[in-house]
């Protein structure tokens, strides 16, 4: 089994001359199938195969017509926060899922350029985190080690490139979301300017911050993408008719000796001191500025008023069914309801202080030359502290989109574990073709080729479960999954052969699932994928008049999941006709 890095030049080039968009799209869902059995968790919806393949028909067809398509046949991937007509955005929240009736402006237009979609991807819940732990749906992973967090919370994007399955991908970047992961994996990161690329059907994390951004193995695939969707968007509020910025891009700014933290990785350290080097040669000027006006604007991102931003986007969730949140994501938009409108002005005002403060910064350089992030962290470290670990990756991101700056991320070579490091060219905004530039330059000199082979470790298959009631995501009795490390699979529904109960006097209140064949309607479930040990101790916890059987899904297949004995129908309300338990429970605070 191998997997290449796809170049969307390449395959653009090849379809528009007369190469068959259809066989790219067979043999990237031919890629996405064989690397599921690596890493399942990369997506959390995947197009059905004759969805994606009568899309490449469409693109063959329009070729065949005359057309010169920009992005002829390139297969690509969209994270899940961002909409695609007619199917769900979740946000990796099940709870807060909903399906939009049209996509976002930029899928619109990578469409219209050519593009086939292969599917919607992981992401730390909420878009809040630089991770990529923080999803139901599990934890991608580095895909040159998998011992590694992949780096969020574009996580599932940045693996699909990286896996070779999709050509590029889109992400969103508010505090680095767009950068770190295209560090940990090897690729470029392009972080558009404020306002460049639309925004518009894209769920918010700060929403005045927020930019969608585009994962590609080369600066080439990244440049095209920004072509196609570089213009302002009247339907976006915060779109912005603003011309390129052109900059000398010669001399270039590092922090001060002291500034220069990688939290004990001196391979970090050593592998931007390389970076520095080759930019010198490839005709950069280095000059030493005090970045401190940046660092202390950067914690405004989460220890200001902004957490409030993130609380605005997820309010609705957060006061109904709080549970449902990812207990981290939870802790931090909480945080938000104390932020006062005192507390918002006087962040405002500092942040404006700082911005002055760092315009000393581009009247020494024209450029900034940082590292992505100080290092990378095992994932059981990440899980044990959180929230600092994740603080420790934003060091150098976090307050890029809070200043309106434009930044681009690619490769500056890897760690004696596989792990790849990266630097970040920072610009004023709507300086992003002058770093696109900038970095083709510093990249003659360091070939992206030269990467280590993947982490192929095959995943290991566990039991899938159903759960239909207090096990389900925000539910009562869902941490009894959580901490079992539990992965969302997929929201489904059963078989209609189901008829559902609310059992009598049960607290938390219970659900009885119970198979009537012919006469029965389909049940929404949600299935969870533990491993056999922790499937083992949750069985061991299922109390009577409930059991573990077997439960037939709507596509046909079994899956364990909870039955009932005839007794936990005593009493019960028959409340079938409300089509799962969420519903039941709505109806009830009604």
């Amino acid at each position: 089994m191998s997997f290449e890095r796809l170049s969307v030049e390449a395959i653009a080039g090849a379809v528009n001359a007369g190469g068959s968009a259809v066989e790219i799209a067979q043999a990237a869902l031919d890629a996405v199938a064989e690397y599921d059995l690596i890493q399942p968790q990369v997506w959390i919806l995947r197009l059905p195969a004759e969805a994606v393949l009568a899309q490449a028909r469409a693109v063959d067809a329009r070729v065949a017509a005359g057309e010169t398509l920009p992005l002829a046949g390139v297969p690509f991937a969209v994270k899940d926060n961002i909409d695609v007509c007619e199917w769900p955005t979740t946000a990796a929240c099940p709870a807060f899922a909903y399906t939009p009736e049209r996509s976002a402006t930029v899928v619109e237009r990578l469409i219209a350029a050519g593009a086939v979609l292969i599917g919607k991807t992981n992401l730390d819940q909420f878009a809040t985190g630089l991770v990529g732990a923080r999803s139901p749906y599990g934890a991608p992973r580095c895909v040159f080690n998998q011992a590694f967090v992949s780096g969020g919370s574009s996580s599932g994007s940045a693996v699909a490139v990286a896996a070779g399955l999709v050509a590029f991908s889109l992400g969103t970047d508010t505090a680095g979301s767009g950068r770190v992961p295209a560090a940990f994996n090897h690729l470029v990161g392009l972080k558009p300017s404020k306002g460049r690329w639309s925004t518009r059907g894209l769920v918010p994390a700060c929403r005045s911050l927020d930019c969608i951004s585009v994962f590609a193995a080369d600066l080439p695939g990244a440049a095209v993408v920004d072509e196609v969707l570089a213009a302002f968007d009247p339907e976006d509020d915060y779109s912005r008719r603003l011309p390129d910025a052109s900059i000398d891009g010669q001399r270039f700014a590092i922090p001060l000796p002291e500034q220069r933290i990688f939290f004990g990785d001196s391979e970090s350290e050593t592998l931007y001191a390389a970076a520095i080097a080759r930019l010198q040669a490839a005709g950069g000027v280095p000059v030493e500025v005090d970045i401190a006006p940046l660092l202390d604007a950067a914690k405004l991102l989460y220890n200001g008023p902004w957490v409030a931003e993130r609380t605005a986007a997820v309010e609705p969730l957060l006061r109904a069914t709080p549970s449902a949140i990812e207990p981290t994501v939870r802790a931090i938009v909480q945080g938000g309801l104390a932020v006062t409108g005192v507390e918002t002005f006087k962040g405002l005002y500092a942040l404006e202080g700082y911005r002055r403060a760092a315009e000393a910064i581009w009247q020494a350089a024209d450029f900034l030359f940082l590292p992505t992030t100080p290092t990378i962290y095992r994932l059981k470290a990440l899980k044990a502290e959180p929230l600092a670990l994740n603080a420790n990756l934003g060091l150098y991101t976090n307050f890029v989109n809070l200043l309106d700056l434009s930044a681009l991320a690619v490769p500056a070579g890897f760690r004696a574990d596989g792990t790849g490091f990266g630097v970040t060219f920072v610009g004023p905004a709507f300086a992003d073709r002058v770093l696109l530039d900038l970095a083709t330059r510093y990249l003659e000199t360091f070939p992206m080729a030269d990467t280590p082979p993947l982490d192929l470790t095959p995943h290991k298959p566990g039991v899938k479960l159903a759960v239909v009631g207090a096990h389900l995501g925000g539910m009562p009795l869902h941490w009894q999954l959580t901490s079992r490390e539990a992965r969302l699979v997929s929201a489904t529904k059963t078989a209609p052969a189901y008829k559902l109960y609310a059992i009598a006097n049960s607290t938390p209140p219970k659900p009885a699932l119970v198979h009537v064949g012919d006469g029965g309607s389909s049940i929404l479930v949600e299935v969870y994928e533990l491993d056999v040990e922790a499937f083992g101790s949750f069985t061991v916890e299922v109390p009577a008049p409930l059991a573990i059987g077997n439960v037939t899904l709507e596509d046909g297949t079994t899956v364990k999941g909870f039955v009932a004995e005839p007794r936990a129908l005593d009493g019960a309300t028959d409340i079938t006709h409300l089509g799962g338990w969420r519903a039941y429970i709505a109806s009830l605070a009604g």
